[in-house]
């Protein structure tokens, strides 16, 4: 495996000692010449795996036509893109921005001008423990990890904290505090682990913000996108958030966040309360309209949940039984294999078995393979990651 040291760049990333210089679907190949089957997808981004011909033309079509104007003018993509989501999520409008972590912003921003509407004073936002909603000063206060928060004090006020899948600390807080305005949550925990709470969690999330005039606010930048069987995770319990924070697979690899808001909260902002300069520019709406448009046309949500169902199979009797596997977790191509030990190492190992894995929260394997992945491919991942958990037990 090939690789150098960049003195130029800040060392934000302990970076793995391998450098991919291209890839086709499911595949990557690295600067020696070797391939790699992809089972992390860009941390759950690339849905539709790598150099996909639609997406490709699409970039180079868009590229050759008009990249950028700003939002001072209208930008046809961009209203296509917005009445394209609104109609799939049944939401009202949408925010477009370049991250998730900016999409989050939105939402977090639209709840304060809804405590604010309210007469609310400090109003506040429950949040989950060992959640994830980026890294700007505001998300990472609402993130669940005092490990991405440590050197950045002072935080930022307005969030109270409660242990995820736990609905009675949620009630305790509705009947206690008279300054909460919403509920920041993830349907499915991702770097907390893969996560997965309660099947009716969220129904009753939604019913104690309904109780309380609270804005449902969920967080499907991992889940969203067709990633655990339907286009939306929250589609899974038949509900609707009121705010509903999209990225990663989005674009699959262009960077594009989008915050989906329906009701009073579709409301909030007015010209001059948010904006971005590269926010839902013609190049990543045009991307996203195609990514769209192929997970419906090839019916890839639902190709999710069937891949998930054999993965869970696989995963179950080969690991079910075996010591030191503490949980194996599905929700579609969304999969966490718990151990009993820190497990790092295996992601270097299975680079040597060439197959691109990722370790979240110490000692959980998390797999987000591409929803593109072909039967061979699936049963390739069950056999070599099973292989490399059991020879590390």
């Amino acid at each position: 495996m090939g690789t150098h040291m960049v003195d130029s760049l800040m060392t934000t990333y302990n970076r793995l000692p391998i450098t991919f210089l291209r890839g086709e679907g499911a595949r990557l190949w690295d600067d020696q010449g070797r391939s790699y089957l992809d089972a992390i997808a860009g941390i759950a981004v690339c849905g539709l795996g790598h150099a996909h011909p639609e997406i490709r033309d699409a970039l180079c079509d868009q590229a050759g036509t008009l990249l950028h104007t700003s939002n001072i003018y209208g930008i046809a993509y961009q209203e296509k893109l917005g009445d394209k989501l609104c109609e799939m999520a049944s939401m009202d409008r949408v925010f477009f921005a370049n991250s998730g972590a900016e999409a989050n912003e939105a939402a977090i921003k639209i709840a304060r001008l809804h405590g604010n509407k309210k007469g609310v004073r400090n109003p506040a936002i429950i949040v989950m423990d060992q959640s994830f909603h980026g890294r700007t000063l505001a998300t990472l206060t609402a993130t669940g990890s005092r490990k991405v928060q440590a050197g950045f004090e002072p935080l930022v006020q307005g969030f109270i904290r409660v242990p995820y899948d736990d609905i009675e600390a949620i009630t305790e807080i509705a009947n206690n505090s008279n300054n909460v305005v919403a509920v920041l949550v993830e349907p499915i925990q991702g770097e907390g682990g893969i996560n997965i709470p309660d099947g009716d969690y969220l129904n009753r999330i939604r019913e104690i913000c309904d109780e309380n005039d609270w804005l449902m606010m969920l967080d499907e930048i991992q889940t969203g996108i067709g990633r655990t069987g339907r286009m939306f995770s929250h589609q899974h319990n038949d509900i609707l958030p009121d705010v509903m924070t999209l990225a990663k697979g989005l674009g699959n690899g262009v960077p594009i966040g989008a915050c989906l808001a329906r009701g009073a909260a579709a409301e909030m902002f007015s010209p001059g309360k948010h904006g971005s300069t590269f926010g839902g520019n013609p190049l990543a709406c045009r991307v996203a309209l195609t990514v769209l448009e192929q997970i419906e046309s090839h019916q890839l949500a639902a190709r999710a949940a069937q891949l998930g169902e054999r993965m869970r199979n696989g995963f179950q009797s080969k690991l079910g039984e075996q010591q030191g596997v503490v949980s194996i977790r599905v929700s579609g191509l969304m999969i966490g294999i718990e151990l009993d030990r820190p497990c790092f190492e295996l992601v270097t190992r299975a680079l040597d078995q060439g197959i691109l894995i990722n370790v979240t929260a110490d000692k959980i394997v998390r797999l987000l393979p591409p929803l593109i992945i072909s039967d061979a491919e699936c049963e390739e991942i069950i056999d070599k990651v099973s292989a490399l958990v059991l020879g590390y037990l």
